[in-house]
């Protein structure tokens, strides 16, 4: 690139000039260098063959005087030489054998320049040396064999016979050195270079004639063809070239004229066209911009009607809701009344009616929420077999009345404490699950769960869902997922539904960050798949199993279906249980007469006549052995009153693995209190207060024996307001089961009036009422009433999120949805009205509450100065009321709140959304353990607009009011943890 921009710094007229002149002066000067070196060596080796023609004769002519030692003859013989070359000899010197001076022709300071330095045997022919402008020739002198004899008689010679074969027979006698005058072959050299010089200038002289003239008739035609060019690219396109050129360059000049009268007409087409455009272009630019004004008022119309839906969504949420609530939840309470088979069966198609309704209303919001990116997935801990648990539970019924094999098939390394939405992940297993045993009439359906990846406190599980149904063939496959659709028309018609659970399902695991796909052949069935990224919990949602009592214990399985067989054993091996299975009822006595006390049987009651159970059950109670019923019969009323109470549980399948593990390690006659543990956390309320009976139907319900009318209630002050008095009568109807005073009003007016006059433990409030709705009236009852601090519990229909929060943060506790559900409401009394003290097993006959009850009752009734920064109930309720686990979550929250504070300010001013998204994300977990309402709600929101990128200077202020709820967070911990050692050295 650098030689290319070099290059076109230099004109073609230098280009020329260089490249003619340069070849030119380069041969002249290696030719004249040539030439005058090569007379240099001539007239230097014509110099000295001259010299040789002269001192070699002379050294011949000494030879005698040398002999004789006539230093006179050789003095003669020297000047005369010397003076026949006068201009070219200096002086003339002999030398002896000695390598002393014998003669000189004149004499000279310098005489010694003439001496040789080298032995004189070396000297054996004439050897030169050039001595600044002088040149020194050196001759041997040589005698003969018998002239060295004859002479050496008279005088003293030293004998010096030469071994070379050339010379042998004779003697060395001394040598002749002559210096010899170097300026005239000088002088010639510097003439020839100065003839040489003088000839290479002429050449360049003629070539740079030349050269002018090529530059005249080529270079000056190309320049001026560039002065046009430059012109014609200015614009200026009637400039031509003008003038006759030679050759080569006279087509050039007429395709250059030829070229611009071409782009002068392309000028005058193009500048024709440009107008035409442009005049388009106006017209065009002014229909956009009318476009752009509709544009503006259709995109105004949309977000109006966007508002108008999501108004619309709430309103019919809720419009929809209360009538349904009143119809499920009459029919429920119809259904606790003497009916007739025929009444109960109308009673029951009702209430699954109102149900399908229902989960058709949740269905299109769900879709609509998906659809509007308002779907909020919550981040929190939960139990991940218990909530298959109640997930399945709900699905079994429909399971047993087709006569489906349910099975759930959970490996082993799954880790059974998991962070994340547990709602929706139980929505997706529900809707595929459901889907499965909707379109298979015979055969099973399979849930498997296996983990596929780990890192740390990462990790990935692959649920399967495979059913043995009606399948789907390939060119249906690709509507699948689409939204109202149905692999088949007819579907709907013959099985029912809307065709959204598979949209729904495919939304939510994307928006999870998960996968699906599925396969499946007609009439072989389908395999629909699904893998979500999860995140470990470090809270444990179950009590640790002593699974090593285990060890020796055999189990007896009598389980026909193989599939439900391989998943029971599979379990057992697991916990290191030995199990035999037996395939026929005499098998299975012999093996109850082997088996020993302690044992248990694990009985399925398929296929099997109630005489033969009821044999088999009482052998097993005579052996000792714990006996386990799975109730999979296909006659609903072979298990009886009297068969539950003669086991020990009676289970549902899909067998429950947490519950069949507390039942494998629970005494074989355990009290009620003990049988109460067996049970999930949520269903402890419900186990039965006479018998040794943990039953789990089909939706979890214990069968019970006892008569509503011996159901002790609470003795709680309950205000309930609903402007729909249907929903009154339901809810007054639901409490009167449960509380020992409750109060209706259907106005806000009046329950703020009442408010002031009474005090309450429970208020239930509507939220849609006539001139003062539920908000209003909350707020006035926490500012002007006696129940400032009594726990208010929001009573909507409403579904979406966003309203629910906005419920929260104006003052309301909790919310119930409707319709209502009966164990929903227990739940929120319990857990809202915790100081309250509940009927339990101790009132019937247990023993008293112990030192550790009281001091769990002293934690209870503890209290924070501000419940809205700290709720020390709701902490405790959170921690499954265990003060020890509320007091250390409340410890390692405040350890933290040091570290997450300055995390915070330092991602607020680097303005790092990671990190700040990161740490939000952390606190509001930790936040649903300590009972921090407000930190959490802020939390939420602040995660809320992260995950959407809302700016961080746009959540400033709410980052802010975060920082200064946390260290009010930080004072309350703290004087709430020193309450809680006060009291405890005070037990001590």
């Amino acid at each position: 690139m650098n030689n290319s921009n070099n290059m076109t710094k230099y004109s073609l007229r230098s280009w020329v000039l260089v490249l003619a002149l340069a070849p030119t002066v380069l041969v002249g000067i290696l030719l004249g260098s040539y030439f005058t070196i090569n007379r240099f060596y001539e007239l230097e080796s014509s110099l000295i063959a001259q010299s040789r023609n002269v001192i070699e004769p002379l050294a011949i002519a000494s030879e005698l005087g040398l002999l004789s030692s006539n230093r006179e003859s050789s003095k003669r013989l020297l000047a005369a030489t010397q003076l026949s070359q006068a201009g070219l000899i200096k002086s003339i010197a002999i030398f002896d054998q000695q390598n002393n001076l014998f003669i000189t022709s004149n004499y000279t300071k310098d005489f010694e320049v003439l001496r040789t330095s080298q032995p004189l045997e070396q000297l054996l022919a004439t050897q030169s040396e050039s001595l600044g402008d002088t040149l020194i020739l050196r001759t041997p002198i040589f005698t003969s064999d018998i002239a060295f004899k004859e002479a050496s008689q008279y005088h003293h010679l030293k004998p010096f016979p030469l071994k070379n074969n050339y010379l042998r027979g004779q003697h060395h006698l001394g040598y002749v050195a002559m210096v010899v005058n170097k300026e005239q072959a000088l002088l010639e050299q510097h003439r020839a270079a100065v003839a040489a010089f003088i000839i290479v200038l002429l050449g360049v002289q003629f070539n740079l004639l030349f050269t002018f003239r090529l530059v005249k008739n080529v270079t000056q035609p190309i320049t001026e063809m560039v002065r046009v060019v430059a012109k014609i690219r200015e614009g200026k396109l009637d400039t031509r070239l003008q003038g006759n050129l030679i050759g080569e360059l006279d087509l050039l000049k007429r395709g250059i004229n030829a070229m611009a009268s071409s782009l002068q007409e392309y000028h005058n087409e193009m500048q024709q066209n440009i107008d035409q455009a442009t005049s388009d272009l106006r017209e065009t630019l002014e229909q956009i911009e009318i476009q752009n004004v509709e544009l503006d008022l259709a995109k105004k119309r949309a977000l109006e009607a966007s508002r108008i839906k999501s108004e619309f969504l709430t309103n019919m949420s809720h419009e929809l809701r209360t009538p349904l609530n009143g119809v499920i939840g009459f029919s429920r309470q119809l259904m606790k009344t003497p009916l007739q088979s025929g009444q109960q069966d109308y009673v029951r198609t009702i209430e699954r009616s109102a149900l399908t309704l229902l989960n058709i209303i949740n269905d299109i919001l769900d879709l609509s929420k998906l659809e509007a990116g308002k779907m909020v997935l919550e981040n929190m801990p939960f139990g991940f077999r218990d909530m298959l648990n109640d997930t399945l539970n709900l699905l079994a019924g429909n399971a047993r009345e087709k006569g489906l094999e349910l099975v759930v098939d959970v490996a082993a390394d799954v880790p059974d404490n998991i962070t994340g939405d547990g709602i929706r992940v139980g929505q997706i297993i529900t809707n595929l699950v459901g889907n499965a045993i909707k379109f298979t009439d015979n055969g099973h359906v399979i849930l498997k769960v296996r983990q596929i990846s780990q890192n740390q406190d990462k990790l990935s599980l692959r649920c399967e869902v495979i059913d043995t149904g009606i399948g789907i063939n390939k060119s249906q496959q690709e509507i699948l997922f689409q939204a109202f659709a149905q692999a088949d028309s007819s579907i709907s018609r013959r099985f029912g539904g809307t065709g959204l659970g598979l949209i729904i399902t495919k939304r939510l695991i994307k928006q999870m960050g998960g996968q699906i796909g599925f396969s499946s052949e007609p009439s072989q069935g389908s395999s629909f798949w699904f893998v979500l990224p999860l995140m470990r919990s470090d809270i444990s949602y179950n009590d640790h199993q002593p699974l090593t009592q285990l060890v020796d214990k055999l189990v007896l399985l009598y389980e026909p279906r193989e599939l439900t067989a391989d998943v029971i054993i599979g379990h057992c091996q697991h916990w290191q249980v030995a199990v035999k299975r037996v395939m026929s009822l005499y098998e299975l006595t012999e093996q109850i007469n082997t088996a020993r006390a302690g044992d248990a049987l694990l009985l399925s009651c398929r296929d099997i006549s109630y005489d033969e159970l009821s044999k088999l059950i009482d052998h097993a109670n005579q052996q000792g052995l714990q006996v386990l019923l799975i109730n999979d019969a296909k006659d609903p009323n072979l298990i009886n009153d009297d068969i539950a109470h003669r086991v020990h549980a009676v289970l549902v399948v899909p067998i429950h693995e947490n519950l069949l593990a507390r039942l494998l390690t629970a005494p074989i006659s355990p009290s009620l209190e003990q049988k109460a543990n067996l049970l999930p956390q949520n269903d402890v309320a419900k186990a039965v207060n006479a018998a040794p009976l943990t039953h789990m139907s089909a939706k979890a319900a214990p069968l019970t024996t006892e008569p509503d009318s011996a159901k002790e209630l609470r003795p709680i002050k309950v205000l309930a307001v609903d402007d729909n008095l249907a929903n009154l009568k339901l809810i007054r109807s639901l409490l009167d089961e449960l509380v020992s005073d409750v109060t209706t009003t259907h106005r806000g007016d009046s329950a703020i009036t009442l408010a002031r006059k009474n005090k309450y433990d429970l208020i239930f409030m509507d939220i849609q009422m006539p001139d003062i709705d539920g908000i209003k009236a909350t707020q006035e009852i926490r500012d002007h009433s006696l129940n400032q601090h009594t726990p208010i519990i929001a009573v909507t229909a409403h579904a979406i999120a966003e309203e629910r929060q906005r419920i929260i943060g104006c003052g309301m506790d909790a919310y119930l949805s409707k319709p209502l559900d009966e164990q929903a409401l227990k739940h929120t009394i319990n857990e809202w009205a915790p100081n309250i003290s509940e009927p339990d097993v101790s009132d019937i006959g247990m023993n008293k509450v112990g030192a550790n009850e009281e001091s769990e009752l002293t934690a209870n009734n503890l209290s924070t100065p501000n419940p809205k920064v700290l709720d020390w109930h709701l902490c405790l309720s959170q921690a499954n009321h265990k003060p020890a686990l509320a007091q250390e979550m409340l410890s390692m929250m405040l350890d933290s709140l040091p570290a997450t504070a300055a995390q915070i300010n330092h991602a607020l001013e680097s303005d790092d959304h990671p990190i700040l998204l990161s740490v939000i994300h952390k606190l509001h977990g930790a936040c649903c353990y300590c009972g921090v309402t407000h930190t959490k709600a802020l939390c939420y929101q602040i995660e809320s607009g992260l995950k959407h990128n809302t700016p961080i200077y746009e959540l400033e202020p709410e980052i802010l009011e975060l920082l200064d709820e946390l260290t009010k967070v930080e004072s309350a911990i703290k004087y709430l943890l020193s309450q809680l050692s006060a009291d405890s050295l005070d037990d001590q």
